[in-house]
């Protein structure tokens, strides 16, 4: 009787765990998510911002391509891929 007593404590006590353990994924999992549209956004917003002039500055370049590899990173999708190069075809203004 003592052993099952034992048994059904841990178990509830895993099972504690696993729920916690769980909710915890989930939470990273949004945040991944929220990272990624941040970062496809930003990309997006220098690309529009210079795609009629087809010139870029320097921080810009440098801060897309740096949301490119953490997008990337972060398994994002091949969206971004076309856009980033046709930015590596513009001139850089320092």
């Amino acid at each position: 009787m003592g052993s099952v007593l034992i048994v059904c404590g841990i178990v509830a006590e895993l099972s504690t765990a696993i729920g916690i353990l769980i909710g915890v994924v989930n939470w990273v999992s949004r945040l991944i998510e929220g990272q990624r549209c941040q970062l496809r956004a930003d990309m997006l917003h220098i690309y529009y911002k210079c795609k009629e002039t087809k010139k870029i500055r320097q921080y810009e370049a440098e801060h897309f391509e740096k949301c490119y590899h953490a997008y990337k990173a972060l398994k994002g999708n091949s969206f971004v891929d076309e856009i980033y190069k046709k930015a590596h075809t513009w001139d850089v203004i320092t």
